[in-house]
């Protein structure tokens, strides 16, 4: 759902010179199957040893996140929408999260997710990175 929220946007990311890339801790096979099922617009990256993972503290939800009425509505609206949501092929403890990272290489923005269901809105991120453009142009 996140993804697709961020795929409406494509315009506006565009506009912001944004590269957006998924990353993934599971194999090959699967990042695929994922790209596909999604019909993302942008690469999808493939982290099995779970280094970018780590780097940013992205470690393991609690199992009320992962069972939680937020993660229950997350399922919910994919059904609402016509989507079976997309069964775990690996882990489903790790967290995953969202990083804006500007062109000199600093992180402007981290969202470290409790679950599946906890994603920021695709508004706060476009948010920051107009700003981070604005200051980019102010250079």
């Amino acid at each position: 759902r996140h993804l697709l929220q961020l795929q409406q946007e494509a315009e506006a990311i565009e506009s912001l010179s944004i590269r957006v890339v998924t990353v993934t801790f599971e194999g090959m096979a699967a990042a695929r199957s994922y790209a596909q099922e999604t019909e993302t617009l942008w690469p999808v990256l493939v982290d099995e040893s779970r280094h970018l993972y780590r780097g940013y503290g992205l470690g393991r939800a609690r199992l009320r996140h992962l069972i939680g009425i937020t993660t229950i509505k997350t399922y919910l609206l994919e059904l609402l929408d016509g989507r079976w949501p997309r069964l775990p092929m690996a882990d489903t403890v790790q967290q995953g999260g969202d990083v804006l990272i500007d062109p000199c290489g600093a992180v402007r923005f981290l969202h470290i997710g409790a679950g599946p269901g906890d994603r920021p809105q695709v508004g706060q991120i476009l948010e920051v990175c107009r700003a981070v453009s604005e200051q980019s142009a102010l250079r």
